[in-house]
C-alpha cells in the first residue's frame, strides 16, 4: 500500500495468517468515505496474490454498528460543487470494491455486529463467511432517500427466496439475523462475545475452530412467516398494482407495508422493481454496472436532494417528493436510469 492508500479512518495489519482491516469511524457508524473505499481496497489487492495471508478479517469499531452505508452528506455535497463527480468518483471505486470481493480468492470474514446499512452491506456480504449477531440488522434503505439500492444489493436480494428480496428492496426496512440467513445474506451467527475472538484470530483454521464452537441459532425472525403474503402481493413488475395489493390484503403487515411504501420516493419504488427484476438473470458485475448507471443518473434529480435534506440535513422525516405517486412517474425518468451513465458506464 501506498501512502496514497492510508486512511485514519481506516486500520490495516497483519496478525500471523490473517489480514485484519477495521472500520474506525464509530462517531459516523463507519459509514464509507471515498478514502475508507481506497485504502479497504487497496489492502485486499495488496494480500489476493500473498501466499502468506490465508483470510481476511473485516471488522470495526464502536458499539453501534458495522457501518452505516456511504457518506451520504458527502454526495450531497458533491452535487452542489462539483456537478456530482465526486459522488461518481466514489462510487467507481466502491463497485470495483465490491466486485473484488464477490471474486476474491480467499475467504474474507465479515464480522456484522449492529447496524450493517447499503454500503456496508457491499462491503458486508459478497464474501464470507459473514457473521451476524443477535444485534446485526442489516438493510438497503436507499428508497427512503430517493435513491436505488446500490453496491450489487440487488444482486443479493433478487436471490432471496420468493419475493422477499423485492420487500425489503422497495420498502428499505432493516432484518435481523434470522432473517438475514433467510435471504442468504449471512452464513453463520454468533453470540456477539465471540467477534473478539473472531478479530484476533491469526489463521482461517483458528477461524473456523472459533466459529465451530460458537456458532448458534438465532431468534426466529418475521419474514418465514410473512413470506406467504409477501409472494403475493410482490409479484409482477408493477408498483402501483403492488401497493393496490397490500392495501387489500387481509393480513395486517401487508397494510402496513402499503404505508411504508406510500412514504417512499415513487420514482425511486419504479427504477427498484425494474432493477431488481433484471438482476435475477445478470451476473454481479452487470448489476454494478446497472447501479452505477441508476446511481449517477440520480443526482439530477429533485427527489435525491429532498430526500437526504428531510433524512440527513434537517432530518423533519417528511420528504415531499415530486412526483407525488408512482402514477404520475414518467416512464421516460425511469428509462434514463438504465442508460449509459454520464461520463461512460462502470468498467472492471
Amino acid at each position: 500500500m501506498s501512502d496514497s492508500d492510508t486512511c485514519e479512518d481506516v486500520r490495516v495489519g497483519v496478525q500471523g495468517h490473517a489480514g485484519r482491516i477495521t472500520l474506525a469511524r464509530p462517531r459516523a457508524i463507519n459509514a464509507l468515505t471515498h478514502a475508507m473505499i481506497r485504502a479497504i481496497s487497496a489492502a485486499l489487492a495488496s494480500w489476493r496474490d500473498d501466499d502468506e495471508i490465508e483470510c481476511v478479517i473485516l471488522d470495526a469499531d464502536g458499539p453501534r454498528g458495522f457501518c452505516a452505508g456511504g457518506d451520504i452528506k458527502a454526495v450531497s455535497l458533491s452535487t452542489l460543487i462539483d456537478g456530482g463527480e465526486g459522488a461518481r468518483a466514489l462510487w467507481w471505486d466502491e463497485y470495483r470494491m465490491n466486485a473484488l470481493l464477490a471474486e476474491y480468492p480467499k475467504p474474507v470474514v465479515s464480522l456484522m455486529n449492529g447496524i450493517t446499512y447499503g454500503g456496508g452491506v457491499g462491503l458486508g456480504c459478497h464474501a464470507g463467511p459473514r457473521v451476524v449477531t443477535q444485534d446485526t440488522r442489516l438493510a438497503m434503505p436507499e428508497t427512503i432517500i430517493g435513491l436505488v439500492p446500490d453496491v450489487g444489493g440487488l444482486y443479493l436480494l433478487a436471490r432471496a427466496p420468493g419475493e422477499l428480496g423485492t420487500h425489503l428492496a422497495l420498502t428499505g426496512l432493516p432484518v435481523g439475523p434470522a432473517d438475514a440467513l433467510l435471504c442468504g445474506l449471512a452464513d453463520v451467527h454468533t453470540p456477539a462475545g465471540a467477534f473478539p475472538d473472531l478479530a484476533s484470530a491469526t489463521s482461517w483454521k483458528i477461524v473456523q475452530d472459533i466459529l465451530a464452537t460458537w456458532t448458534t441459532t438465532p431468534e426466529p425472525g418475521t419474514l418465514a412467516a410473512d413470506q406467504e403474503w409477501i409472494d403475493r402481493c410482490y409479484a409482477g413488475d408493477d408498483v402501483g398494482t403492488i401497493i393496490e395489493r397490500l392495501q387489500n390484503d387481509e393480513h395486517p403487515n401487508a397494510t402496513a407495508t402499503a404505508k411504508t411504501l406510500l412514504s417512499r420516493s415513487p420514482t425511486s419504488l419504479k427504477i427498484t422493481l425494474r432493477a431488481i427484476r433484471q438482476a435475477r438473470t445478470a451476473t454481479l458485475r452487470e448489476v454494478l454496472v446497472q447501479d452505477y448507471r441508476a446511481m449517477a443518473h440520480s443526482l439530477e434529480r429533485d427527489d435525491v436532494r429532498e430526500g437526504i435534506r428531510a433524512q440527513v440535513v434537517d432530518k423533519d422525516r417528511n420528504p415531499r417528493w415530486y412526483p407525488a405517486t408512482v402514477d404520475e412517474v414518467d416512464p421516460a425518468e425511469v428509462e434514463r436510469a438504465f442508460t449509459v451513465a454520464p461520463g461512460g458506464d462502470l468498467t472492471f
